[in-house]
């Protein structure tokens, strides 16, 4: 029984010779493999005197209970032995050589001829001419190696022509033996070997094996002839398992018609042979025969060109593309119905295959890959499980199963940790794991989820993550831990049950304690990089809009108090090119502006998505443009709570345009800079504001009471508060203003105005008067320092022909208005036009003038 199959087989194998290639002795694995590359990459060799072309196999392994089935199928023979060897010494050298002659009796019984190459010997023994060894000084010195390979493939061709000729040829008279596989030899003890249902069989297989001869020494066409005489003879005594090896044959031969670049998936491994093999087989005759009639196809990449159809459908030998697969469904049936060629049914199933996706017949070739599945083999080893579902998951993927293709592979991967396995392999389990994600629609970019709509099954894709979790855990990578399980539960939050939230979240605690998440991209060993995963999600951002700054912070532009201002206005022009840009930018825009050095704030709406509370250890800005200081906070969100209300704040420390990008966060011990541009559907009034230099800061406090109503209301520039005093007509009190500089820069300027709000009433003189100078004197006001202004309150009123009077003045009152008596806060109250300046001289300096109205 053969027990190992080949599950890289593909039909154009079967006319390659087999050559096995194994070290004998101590020999360093990575100069057998070079060495083994280089003898290997001689695949095809052009027959001398001839237009025939050889294709060898090469094996540095192989089981010698599959040899034994070397009739059944000729190219599973082993036919040629290559050992490579060490030897140093001329002692040495008898050993070595007894040890070549043991290796060859393991395939003795197969081989046409066999060579040892020796490495390190040098002398009277490595000067002498031999065929069979040769003799090299080292690894680095052996030119010849290819050119020793071609010489013995020739000499292999000469024994299998030998063969070819001596079987191929009619014996009247001469009886044919019958060959048979492993099982079948003790069925055929004690029969009648002069029937004629007996005479068939031999014929039948002998025929069969001659095609098999006949297509590996490179004559397609006759291996054809034969292989259909073998399907007669074979069918007519239902000898169904060589029927069914013919038929395989049959379909062999036509592959290798119809796809000469080969259907093993390598492009370029294989020379076009169309022209070359029909000009061949017109140039022979097969002995004791007339000669064969040749085929001309024209022939493309996807097959048989329509325009040539005709000829090749009444060329009888060779079958159609449809037929192959027809006749390849027969042959497996046949081999379905003997238990000890499992191995044979499930490699005809593969080959069948190669040739479906070829053709691109997706769904034939999925019902062979389904029966390959369910053909029972022996206990198979968990290594060769491995290789098993990976070559079904290859091969799904080649006609396009995606998922079949991820769920085999995935399979796979779980064998590499099976609890019978003294070692697991868990990172071969983690990097078939990673393979199968493409298959289930899964990325591990966290951008791919952004955008919407969710593809695959969330079920399967959490189960896969949940084992690269598992698998990095088991490799001791806690980073890796983090991260997919970040990314779990990032991505798929929305498909979590409140009690699957409830322990993702204590995992990736438990993780994060001994290694905290970052913002790193982690890059795996075969190179494939993991990209951070921000928690977006958590909490959820809806909104995002920049504060303006308290009132009394605000930064006014002043206007002078001398003249109009004069107009900047720039002519309209119209472009229809920028107007939508212009339209962007224009909501973009903010109309205040943050000044360095003061606290300034953003506010979010939040709102958290999970069953429990949620703490965020630590929430700030993310900005450019501008030296920003972050002050970052601590929230602590109720569970699925709806939107609440976040201020974040900080300090910028330069002037410019400074751009809120986002925000940072610590979640479950994952830091993540979560960017505006991947929060979909968040709300902003504009993430950009210009931040101007420090401003001055002035505290004002005044020795008369505040006022219990407002006289007139503010417009909005201004910042006012209301005093009242009560004054009989004539008299006069004063009004004493401290001037507190309480910020960093020095206040360089003073104007006062003064209006009168009076419509009942003639005033007689000046009703406010004040004196400067010795308040000046004091300025520049630098921080920290005090300076003392006094305002004169004299009343003269005119009350004739006002008999009521009195009782509105007693009423309405007189207010002076001033400046707001609350610390801190900025001057910003506007002048006003249709009033002087006290010290004309100085409103032509430039800069931000502190008043007082």
């Amino acid at each position: 029984k053969m027990s190992v199959p080949d599950y890289m087989q593909c039909a154009e194998d079967h006319q390659t010779l087999l050559v096995v290639v194994q070290p004998t002795g101590i020999v360093p694995e990575e100069s057998f493999f070079r060495i083994y590359k280089r003898i290997s990459a001689v695949s095809q060799v052009n027959v001398r005197d001839s237009q025939r072309v050889l294709y060898i196999r090469y094996r540095h392994h192989y089981p010698p209970e599959n040899n034994e089935w070397g009739d059944f199928q000729t190219h599973r023979k082993v036919v040629g032995l290559i050992t490579i060897t060490e030897c140093s010494s001329a002692k040495e050298w008898p050993q070595t050589f007894e040890k070549f002659h043991l290796q060859k009796e393991m395939y003795g019984s197969t081989l046409y001829d066999s060579r040892l190459f020796v490495f390190g010997l040098q002398g009277e023994i490595a000067e002498q001419p031999r065929t069979d060894v040769a003799f090299y000084p080292s690894y680095d010195e052996c030119e010849t190696v290819e050119k020793r390979i071609e010489d013995f493939i020739e000499s292999l061709f000469i024994v299998l022509e030998s063969k070819r000729l001596d079987r191929a040829t009619d014996k009247s008279g001469d009886k044919i033996p019958l060959l048979c596989v492993p099982f079948e030899k003790k069925d055929f003890v004690g029969l009648d070997t002069d029937s004629r249902h007996y005479k068939k069989r031999c014929q039948g297989r002998m025929r069969k094996h001659v095609g098999d001869l006949c297509l590996q020494a490179g004559m397609l066409q006759d291996s054809l002839v034969h292989y259909h005489m073998a399907v007669e003879l074979l069918r007519s005594v239902n000898d169904f398992l060589w029927l069914g090896a013919a038929l395989e044959g049959l379909c062999s031969a036509s592959v290798i018609y119809h796809y000469p670049g080969g259907t093993g998936g390598k492009v370029g491994s294989r020379r076009a042979q169309g022209g070359s093999l029909s000009a061949e087989a017109g140039n022979r005759h097969r002995p004791g025969k007339e000669g064969i009639s040749v085929l001309f196809c024209a022939l493309t990449s996807n097959g048989i060109n329509a325009d040539t159809s005709a000829e090749i459908g009444r060329a009888k030998n060779c079958l159609s593309p449809e037929d192959i697969i027809e006749k390849y469904k027969e042959a497996i049936s046949y081999y379905g119905k003997y238990k000890n060629a499992g191995v044979i049914e499930l490699e005809a199933c593969v080959k069948a295959v190669r040739v479906l996706a070829m053709q691109k017949r997706s769904m034939e070739a999925s019902e062979f890959l389904q029966n390959a599945v369910y053909i029972n083999l022996r206990q198979l080893s968990e290594e060769e499980k491995i290789q098993r579902y990976s070559i079904l998951s290859e091969l799904y993927e080649r006609i396009g199963f995606h998922r079949k293709s991820a769920f085999f592979k995935r399979i796979a991967a779980m064998q590499c940790a099976a609890p019978s396995i003294p070692e697991p392999g868990w990172r071969a389990c983690y990097k078939l794991l990673l393979e199968t994600l493409p298959g289930y629609s899964l990325s591990l970019d966290p951008q791919d989820f952004s955008k919407g709509t969710h593809r695959g099954w969330a079920a399967v894709q959490m189960r896969l993550l949940h084992e690269l979790v598992y698998a990095s855990r088991r490799m001791g990578n806690p980073a890796l831990c983090v991260r997919h399980l970040s990314f779990l539960l990032q991505t798929m939050l929305d498909f979590l049950s409140d009690q699957e939230k409830k322990d993702v979240t204590q995992s990736l605690e438990s993780y994060t304690a001994k290694c905290p998440g970052t913002m790193e991209v982690i890059t795996l060993p075969d190179g494939l990089k993991l990209p951070p995963v921000p928690f977006t999600k958590l909490p959820i951002v809806k909104s995002v809009k920049l504060l303006n700054l308290p009132a009394s912070l605000r930064p006014h532009k002043m206007k002078s108090l001398l003249g109009q201002n004069v107009s900047t206005k720039s002519p309209f022009i119209y472009s229809p090119i920028i107007a939508h840009s212009r339209g962007e930018e224009r909501n973009k825009k903010i109309d205040f502006q943050w000044v360095q050095g003061d606290v300034c704030e953003v506010q979010l709406m939040v709102y958290n998505p999970m069953p429990f509370e949620l703490r965020v250890e630590n929430m700030g800005l993310l900005t450019t443009g501008v030296e920003f200081e972050s002050l970052p906070a601590a929230l602590s969100l109720p569970a699925e709570s709806g939107l609440y209300p976040v201020t974040l704040v900080g300090v910028p420390q330069t002037t410019g345009q400074i751009t809120v990008n986002g925000y940072h966060t610590s979640v479950f011990g994952v830091f993540s800079d979560c960017l505006l541009d991947n929060l979909p559907g968040v709300k902003t009034n504009g993430c950009t504001v210009e931040v101007i230099p420090a401003l001055p800061r002035l505290q004002i406090s005044t020795s008369l009471p505040r006022s219990a109503h407002t006289l007139q209301p503010s417009s909005g520039d201004e910042i006012s508060t209301n005093v009242s005093v009560q004054l009989y007509n004539g008299e006069t009190q004063q009004l004493i203003i401290k001037l507190e500089n309480i910020g960093t820069e020095p206040l360089e300027k003073l104007e006062v105005t003064a209006k009168t709000v009076n419509t009942k009433e003639k005033l007689y003189g000046d009703f406010l008067t004040w004196n400067l100078e010795d308040t000046l004197c004091q300025f520049p006001l630098k921080p920290g320092k005090i300076a003392t202004f006094i305002v004169n309150i004299k009343v003269k009123l005119d009350f004739s022909c006002q008999e009521n009077l009195l009782q509105d003045i007693s009423d309405d009152g007189i207010s002076v208005s001033g400046l707001p008596l609350s610390s801190p806060f900025r001057q910003v109250v506007k002048p006003r036009v249709e009033t002087k300046p006290l010290n004309p001289q100085e409103s032509s300096k430039v800069g931000d003038f502190s008043h007082v109205k």
